[in-house]
């Protein structure tokens, strides 16, 4: 046991870092490797793999995304904020170099090849810019000469600019609410609300124009006749076929023709073998998760802080409610992944990241005391 007087680093962490937080997280990473025994296997068998190959890989991938979580839950917000900086643009690098030498999948150049890993590197830049968006607009906030919001968009720019190239309009959908979530945080005027939704409305619908893929995924959505609908379809009967308590452990069939069961349609997966009950249970510990995060954000008394947790958590949140809409067949197919639970090696370490970022900012740190300067007693002067 670890005791509070102890004021050793591993004490001073144990008892500083929100252990709810901690704990909930820790239930989805370890979720995703034993769910990913009922999704990968078919996955692999189909492409002539060991069955169990993506389990293994996601096995591998935990061990560094739990040191990633944990070691980065040890910065003070200094720290958070220099650690941000180095993976934005590491990662901007590698998303510029991607475009050039990346590996093309399914029309998409969003991945990079490195020391024999394929790695994504705009699972990095998303969390990095959130926190420097944060840190810009709390900083404008103190100094009025200093344009926060301005370099804020410019950031946003140059990553929305990169994804669309790739092609990835889900992300940027993404992280455009997520900006949008932090200047309304941050005290947007009311007359900056219409115009900037007026200008994600036009991104939007240049997207449709402009992008042939989203295109047809939302044309799809709205007609399911106008196109294939094979893989959601396949995703709804598996809810179907597994009602409330599920076919049971590796019972299921309708995932061995689910194209992509092991990452996008996990949670068609869990609900054909696992049923409703266990999706619901998962729906309960991201809740949490978000819950409790937005929470510890508004306790914040540092507007750097509060705006980094809440926008951080957002993006989580958001992301699995994405993922989960459309596996239910509630929105188009965005190709985004269900956070921890869904296979990814990038995914999995970039999602540490983000919540070790959490769990670092909304560690209880003492504020400072101010000196009193009213009401000083004083001792009466010596009579001679």
């Amino acid at each position: 046991m670890v005791s509070r007087v102890d004021r050793g680093p591993i004490s001073e962490w144990l008892w500083t870092i929100d252990r709810y937080l901690l704990a909930g997280i820790l239930v989805l990473m370890l979720s995703g490797v034993i769910l990913s025994l009922a999704a990968s296997p078919p996955v692999a068998e189909r492409l002539g793999l060991d069955p169990f190959h993506f389990v293994k890989r996601q096995a591998i991938f935990l061990i560094p995304s739990i040191i990633i979580l944990l070691g980065v839950s040890t910065l003070n917000p200094r720290m958070v904020r220099r650690l941000a900086l180095a993976c934005f643009i590491g990662a901007v690098a590698l998303m510029i170099l991607t475009l050039f030498g990346g590996t093309e999948i399914k029309g998409a150049r969003r991945w990079f090849s490195l020391f024999g890993f394929s790695l994504q590197p705009s699972e990095f830049v998303k969390p990095a810019l959130v926190v420097l968006v944060a840190f810009l607009l709390s900083e404008a906030r103190k100094r009025a000469e200093i344009p926060g919001g301005t370099f804020s968009l410019l950031l946003f720019g140059i990553v929305a600019a990169l994804l669309v190239a790739q092609p990835d309009f889900g992300q940027t959908m993404l992280l455009g609410i997520v900006m949008f979530g932090l200047f309304f945080l941050n005290g947007l005027s009311w007359f900056a609300i219409v115009p900037m939704g007026l200008l994600g409305l036009g991104g939007m619908v240049a997207g449709y124009n402009y992008l042939p893929h989203v295109r047809d995924r939302v044309m799809r959505f709205l007609n399911p006749e106008s196109g294939d609908t094979y893989q959601i379809d396949r995703a709804m009967d598996s809810f179907l076929a597994g009602g409330w308590l599920g076919r049971g452990v590796g019972e299921g069939t309708v995932k061995r023709i689910l194209p992509d069961s092991h990452t996008d349609f996990i949670f068609a997966v869990v609900a054909e073998e696992y049923g409703i009950v266990l999706c619901l249970a998962i729906v309960l510990v991201f809740a949490f998760v978000v819950i409790r995060g937005l929470l510890c954000a508004a306790r914040e008394h540092d507007a750097f802080a509060r705006l980094a947790i809440a926008g951080l958590v957002v993006m989580f949140g958001l992301q699995s409610c994405i993922n989960m809409m459309v596996n239910l067949n509630l929105m188009p197919a965005k190709g985004m992944t269900l956070p921890f639970i869904s296979y990814g090696g990038s995914s999995l370490l970039a999602l540490a990241l983000t919540m070790g970022f959490v769990l670092a900012l909304t560690r209880r740190r003492p504020r400072p005391r101010r000196t009193p300067t009213i009401g000083v007693h004083r001792a009466p002067p010596v009579a001679s």
